[in-house]
């Protein structure tokens, strides 16, 4: 058996092909975008894999549809050479997929069709998608004959060392950071690059492996910071906020550092850890605790502010080692105290959006010295001070992967053919039409549940919700699968401006609500995207 050694070596050399072809592309001058591939002939193997912990993961309503996040890379059947394979746990229903092939401008759908290999594993468990894969040899053999060797790569949600091990048997490169640097990606690598770059991040710890030392490292910072009254307890990997947990400092304030001895301080936290507010549900401190030696975790200063915003920034770090930034949003966070991601608006507002881009450069500069490619997210918590109306940024995390906020750009990038631009943040099309828009992986309402993809393709043709090429405004679905048992849906509504989007959104769930309206119930959740566009909301 290949040793981690040499299957590290195998796997730079397969990554290196990826900066060969990045060279040639720029002799000939036909780099126009962050997808190198894009204008080629290229076999795409697309891996939507979460491989993240499935504990954090199962708590996520529809988890295992969120593998149709990446189905806006069918987009690419828009060049006529290009191949597409795409691999599901469980296979995708038929209408969904045409749904995303009419969308291709310009191509004949069979054309398309003809050009896409769908395969499933048949295999609805909670192992990530690349482990059922690499548990199947004869699938593996499979999707090996299917890729044309030298002219294929491989893209995938996050990169681990199971999606090394199916690049190696594949022997195709992987266009995603190596599994060498994903540290830089965890809760407490973020913290390492800020303190790196010099960019402004809340006081807090690295990483610890057991309850003594994360109890340890919570009377230190409260040592630091007397007046804290809130801390974020972090899993070293999560996933969408559900590894976090919030402890409530106030309510033990009289056995504060200064107040009682050392020994008494950290009984008194020991105690409260078992009231923190999580976010997952069903989660307690018995079940989060345990997670504690495998993911390790990190303490954090709660940012508190009156006006409080979630911006985020997304860079490209170009196989050559070239660092580009291509969007920046507002964030929208919920759960029990905003911490997890429902949706956001694009673009970032203008009072902070070049804020945000300079220092998402920072950060990518950073990681490419440490060898990272492919994309990057960086989330900030924005504080505005309400006497002189500045905002104040602070660094949160890294995400080394495609996250929340990618899919709704790619798919607005994908469709329009257009740019972002750099020097005022806004995207525009090719006819230079500023584009906005507003994007969720969860509408979702007890309501919706039975309803079938098929019901939704009905609803969209009767009332005309589908996204228009000739305007390039409209709606496009997603996580469609996860609606009937769930009822769980997400969509990027696009408009030309913000208001526009947002009027373009409600009309979505108000016809879907309408639609519904005989299931409804008294307890049905509210949205979180209804709330106005100078909304506020919680770390």
């Amino acid at each position: 058996m290949e040793d981690s050694h040499s299957a590290a070596k195998r796997f730079r050399q397969l990554q290196n092909q990826l900066r060969e072809w990045t060279r040639s592309f720029e002799e000939g001058q036909l780099w126009q975008s962050v997808d190198i591939f894009d204008q080629d002939d290229y076999d795409i193997l697309v891996i939507p894999s979460f491989s993240v912990d499935q504990q954090v993961g199962s708590k996520v309503p529809g988890f295992l549809h969120y593998e149709e996040r990446l189905l806006f890379s069918l987009i690419r059947l828009r060049n006529p050479l290009t191949r597409v394979i795409y691999l599901t746990a469980l296979p995708l229903c038929p209408i969904v997929i045409d749904y995303y092939l009419q969308l291709l401008p310009g191509i004949p759908f069979s054309h398309a069709r003809d050009r896409l290999l769908l395969i499933s594993t048949y295999d609805g468990s909670l192992k990530p998608l690349s482990q059922k894969i690499l548990d199947r040899p004869r699938l593996v053999a499979k999707i090996r004959r299917a890729l044309r060797p030298h002219k294929s790569y491989m893209v995938c949600y996050n990169s681990t060392e199971l999606e090394q091990q199916l690049s190696l048997k594949l022997g195709i490169p992987l266009l995603a950071a190596s599994p060498e640097v994903l540290k830089w990606g965890s809760k407490s690598g973020s913290r390492r690059i800020f303190a790196e770059a010099g960019i402004a991040h809340p006081d807090g710890s690295y990483t610890v492996k057991n309850v003594p030392d994360l109890i340890q490292d919570l009377w230190q910072l409260w040592q630091r910071q007397p007046n804290l009254q809130r801390v974020v307890v972090k899993l070293n990997e999560g996933f969408s906020g559900e590894g976090n947990a919030l402890l409530d400092l106030r309510p033990i304030q009289a056995y504060a550092p200064g107040q009682k001895d050392e020994a008494q301080t950290k009984i008194a936290l020991s105690k409260q850890l078992e009231n923190m507010s999580f976010q997952a549900g069903e989660e307690t401190w018995s079940t989060f605790s345990a997670r504690i030696p495998k993911l390790g975790a990190i303490v954090e200063a709660f940012v508190e502010g009156e006006i409080k915003r979630s911006p985020s920034v997304q860079g490209y770090i170009r196989p050559s080692g070239e660092v580009e930034i291509i969007s920046t949003h507002d964030q929208i966070l919920g759960g029990v105290d905003g911490q997890v991601y429902e949706g956001c608006y694009f673009p970032a507002d203008v009072d902070y959006r070049h804020k945000l881009q300079e220092l998402g450069l920072k950060v990518g500069e950073v990681l490419a010295a440490k060898g990272t490619i492919e994309r990057y997210g960086v989330d900030f918590i924005a504080v505005q001070d309400t006497k002189t109306k500045q905002w104040d940024l602070q660094a949160i995390e890294i995400n080394l992967r495609k996250g929340g906020t990618t899919h709704p750009f790619m798919t607005l990038r994908l469709l329009t053919n257009g740019r972002f631009d750099y020097d005022t943040g806004n995207f525009l099309s090719q006819q230079n039409q500023e584009k906005h828009y507003i994007a969720t992986d969860n509408l979702h309402k007890a309501q919706y549940q039975g309803l079938l993809p098929n019901d939704l393709m009905d609803i969209i043709a009767q009332e005309r919700l589908h996204f228009d090429s000739s305007s390039q405004t409209g709606t496009v679905f997603h996580l469609m699968g996860a609606l009937s048992e769930f009822g769980k849906l997400g969509l990027t509504s696009i408009g030309n401006s913000l208001e526009e989007a947002q009027e373009i959104y409600d009309r979505v769930e108000a016809v879907l609500d309408q639609a519904t309206a005989a299931s409804a119930t008294d307890d049905a959740q509210e949205n979180p995207l209804s709330l106005p566009i100078n909304w506020s909301s919680n770390q």
